[in-house]
């Protein structure tokens, strides 16, 4: 039992298909050939393959820096933060 021929639309394997040819739908999404394949146990879809969403990769952490000042008294409040989320009066 060979791989079904993929086209750039939905899919729909079996699961003894999806078992047996799982690295090349794996491949054929990641080639973007498919963009999504179902998996179906018998005959009703049941799991759906589709390609991870990717985030923008490079630095994240310290972007802003240099960006803006912050203040010495940034911390004078946090006391008072505290309490309102914890619902106390003051």
């Amino acid at each position: 039992m060979g791989l079904p021929k993929l086209e750039n639309r939905m899919h729909s394997v079996n699961m003894l298909q999806a078992k047996s040819t799982l690295s090349r739908l794996v491949d054929a999404i990641e080639r973007g050939q498919e963009r999504e394949i179902v998996i179906a146990r018998n005959g009703r879809p049941a799991a759906k393959l589709v390609p991870m969403e990717t985030s923008p990769s490079g630095k994240r952490i310290g972007v802003a820096k240099g960006k803006f000042d912050v203040p010495d008294s940034i911390d004078t409040h946090n006391a008072e933060v505290a309490r309102m989320f914890l619902g106390e009066q003051p």
